[in-house]
């Protein structure tokens, strides 16, 4: 098959499950997470002086078909990049079928884009953190994410050499222990960020937090199940039966 042909083949279907993902995750968030953000809009309102200005995109449209349009195209978005990945991964990693590849990326990318940068600057609802540092709060998230790409690149080509020279079991641990070690000095040399408002409720946080975890787990699980059972009827397509009365004539 030649190979532009496969990537873009793969591209096709990488989009196509975060498309699905994106709709998985568009029923997670109006379940999950817009109650949260309710209250957290409540509290806002009961806590600040009442605005004369009526706002750009009413909260109906927000909670329905902007939560929609963002889910879908983030994870189309992501399915895309997540395909490209997979393409240049796919035979680089061991003798893993594109099921399984899949699957191994998925559950490295919710981990070194999403869940580390998330354990040093979780999430906040509405209402959390002060206007005038979005910006910088938004380019302190995108270094952590940057230091958990870097660290998991450099604990791979570790790895490589810990499987070499004490087996895979003992080697994938060590890498596993490398990246860990790596995370947690760049979390702690990053700077901390604590903006909740007093007299926030505590639950309404957790409760957020959960839900956005859940949103970006449901994402990369439809991105591992459902790009990875395409890429397998893809690139390994399963052998055709011969007809029972065919296979006879043959003998």
């Amino acid at each position: 098959m030649d190979g532009s042909r496969t990537v873009r083949g793969l591209l096709i279907r990488g989009m196509l499950a975060g498309l699905a993902a994106g709709l998985l995750a568009f029923v997670f968030a109006k379940v999950f997470g817009e109650p949260q953000v309710d209250k957290a809009i409540a509290f806002e309102e009961a806590h600040s002086p009442p605005s004369t200005e009526a706002p750009l995109v009413s909260r109906g449209m927000q909670s329905t078909l902007g939560l929609l349009t963002g889910t879908v195209v983030y994870a189309s978005a992501l399915g895309g990049v997540f395909a490209l990945v997979f393409a240049a991964a796919y035979g680089r990693i061991g003798k893993a079928n594109p099921r399984t590849t899949a699957a191994v990326l998925a559950l490295a990318g919710f981990v070194v884009i999403f869940l580390v940068p998330f354990t040093k600057y979780p999430s906040n609802p509405p209402a959390v953190g002060n206007d005038d540092t979005i910006g910088y709060r938004t380019k302190i998230f995108f270094v952590m994410i940057a230091i958990s790409v870097a660290a998991a690149i450099a604990a791979f080509r570790l790895g490589r050499d810990f499987v070499r020279r004490f087996g895979a079991w003992n080697g994938v641990l060590a890498a596993v222990g490398a990246f860990i070690v790596l995370v947690a000095v760049g979390e702690v040399l990053m700077p901390a960020l604590d903006e909740i408002p007093q007299g926030f409720p505590t639950s309404v946080i957790w409760h957020f937090r959960v839900a956005t975890l859940g949103i970006q787990a449901v994402i990369w699980t439809t991105l591992g199940l459902v790009f990875g059972a395409a890429a397998q009827r893809f690139l390994a397509p399963a052998p055709q039966r011969v007809p029972a009365t065919r296979a006879a004539v043959t003998a």
